[in-house]
């Protein structure tokens, strides 16, 4: 649509795409106030259009992925250097390995605005270090086995899954909590919207403890035996446990038994992956079986054979999956969306194992922790460069991340708002009017249920009645004034109850000749 008058500057800037009907029809009214008011509406309008179109350059529509000149030319070909030679310097930067063969083998957690990089030896090395300038923060060395480590909501915390308790350090490397409710865990979560700490383990327990508050909100038993693997799912919050018989159960901490139970591979589970938007899974078990699933539909969409089983997956912000798999670390591209026939790139960490990838939050690179040390490798097109730096900020400042570490506490969410489906909170009761009460039947529905309580109920101790809960918990020889008022109530009524039942069977009810005085002493 061409435009005309004062519109033909827009189009000049590319503002003409964004607009939403007709904006040459005439705006002219008699009403002052409302002249005015539809001429501030309209300048709104086209700064808006401006502004949308100022944001072009910094939306690219396409990351930077590997492109091959031919079909004879492979891009799982490519070789890490050659990759280097191509980036720019920043980039090949980047890239870095860390000896490190007498502590490993190595597991890893980025933070989540990606800056900082959390390395946990199996024999107590552990340390956290500013990968980008090589800066390290804290060194320790625990003297026993580490199974797991996990950044909390920022860097300036991070939790250690030990040989028997979970320990919560700060980035000086000061121990500032043991947590004696957790043992045994070889697996850490971290839910940054509830601030909830989720472990599993050995012992097929699963617990979430709040930071925040250090409450231990929640402990559910699994009965099915230790966890293999556990992530979380970062739309919903739900916590997926692999399994030893091959299933994948969905947690929620308000509820004790799993939302979902997937049947996936027919050996244990070794471990799983869940994409940013929470809609596709991918397992991988020891039947040497890769499988992707749609969480939607809770339907198989695909599903692949390794040559030995995966121990590590992950997927970027952009949809790539990672795959380790023996000192073989394999990158599929598009593989949510179809079958893909061959990878999008493979690295080879010759005489090691890999024991954790994960990817760099906002960044082109992969971390690979394996039995000799630290890797990181380039993987272009894997990070998501348009971020917001109002939710995650790569770079900001301590007075940044203070204040927003405040405003994540004050909008800390419930427990209990966790589901399958987190749309549905907040939303209308959509029931028919038809099933819904009227006024005077919610007074019949009292008047049923408060003469229901006069009932004759059979010759039984009740143990569950909450006056006689309150009173079993009151058994010390303390008379206070709630004891002598419950026990009062509960006499009148049993008498009530009596009474009731002699007007039922035409019993007439027996005069006190002894009088008041007397009638005590019966």
């Amino acid at each position: 649509m061409a435009l005309t008058g004062k519109m033909g500057s827009y189009d000049r800037d590319g503002t003409s795409k964004y607009e939403r009907g007709d904006s040459r029809k005439a705006k002219f009214t008699k009403d002052k106030k409302l002249r005015s008011n539809l001429k501030k509406m309209d300048n709104q309008y086209k700064e808006a259009l401006r502004s949308a179109a100022g944001t072009d350059l910094l939306l690219q529509e396409e990351a930077g992925f590997l492109e091959a000149e031919d079909e004879m030319e492979k891009t799982f070909k490519f070789k890490q250097d050659e990759i280097a030679e191509a980036v720019d310097s920043s980039t090949a930067n980047k890239k870095f390995d860390l000896k490190l063969p007498e502590f490993g083998p190595y597991t890893i957690d980025y933070s989540r605005n990606g800056r900082q990089l959390l390395i946990g030896g199996r024999k107590g090395h552990v340390a956290s270090i500013d990968w980008r300038t090589g800066a390290l923060d804290c060194e320790l060395h625990l003297n026993e086995t580490v199974n797991a480590v996990k950044y909390l909501h920022n860097d300036q915390y991070f939790a250690v899954a030990q040989k028997k308790y979970t320990f919560i350090y700060d980035k000086q490397g000061i121990e500032l909590h043991r947590l004696n409710q957790h043992i045994e865990s070889t697996l850490l979560e971290f839910l940054p919207y509830h601030f909830l700490l989720a472990t599993a383990g050995n012992t097929g327990f699963l617990k979430y403890h709040d930071v925040s508050t250090g409450v231990l909100v929640s402990e559910i038993k699994t009965k099915l035996g230790p966890t293999q693997a556990m992530k979380q799912n970062p739309w919903n919050a739900v916590i997926h446990l692999g399994h030893g018989n091959g299933t994948v159960s969905l947690w929620a901490p308000n509820m004790p038994d799993p939302l979902v139970k997937i049947q996936s591979c027919r050996g244990p589970i070794r471990d799983l992956a869940i994409d940013r938007e929470g809609k596709y899974m991918a397992v991988s078990g020891t039947d040497k079986t890769l499988k992707i699933w749609d969480l939607r539909k809770l339907k198989e969409v695909d599903h692949y054979y390794t040559q030995t089983p995966a121990n590590s997956l992950d997927i970027s912000d952009t949809g790539l999956l990672s795959v380790g798999w023996g000192p073989h670390v394999t990158i599929w591209k598009d593989v949510l969306k179809q079958r893909q026939s061959n990878p999008y790139m493979n690295h080879l960490i010759a005489g090691s194992k890999i024991e954790k990838s994960k990817f760099v939050p906002f960044e082109d690179i992969l971390g690979v922790g394996h039995q000799q040390g630290f890797s990181s490798i380039i993987v272009p097109g894997s990070g998501e460069a348009n971020y917001d730096a109002l939710e995650l900020n790569p770079y900001e400042t301590a007075k940044q991340r203070q204040q927003q570490e405040v405003r994540s506490l004050i909008n800390k969410l419930s427990p209990d708002t966790i589901s399958l489906d987190p749309n549905v909170i907040g939303t209308v009761d959509k029931r028919a009017t038809s099933i819904r009460l009227k006024p005077n039947q919610i007074n019949e529905l009292s008047t049923e249920e408060g003469s229901s309580k006069m009932d004759i109920r059979p010759e039984v101790k009740g143990k569950n009645s909450a006056l006689r809960s309150h009173l079993r918990k009151k058994r010390q020889n303390v008379i206070d004034q709630r004891k002598v008022r419950i026990e009062k109530n509960l006499k009148m009524e049993k008498e009530a109850r009596q009474r009731k039942y002699r007007q039922d069977k035409g019993i007439p009810e027996e005069k006190d000749l002894l009088g008041p005085a007397l009638a005590r002493f019966k």
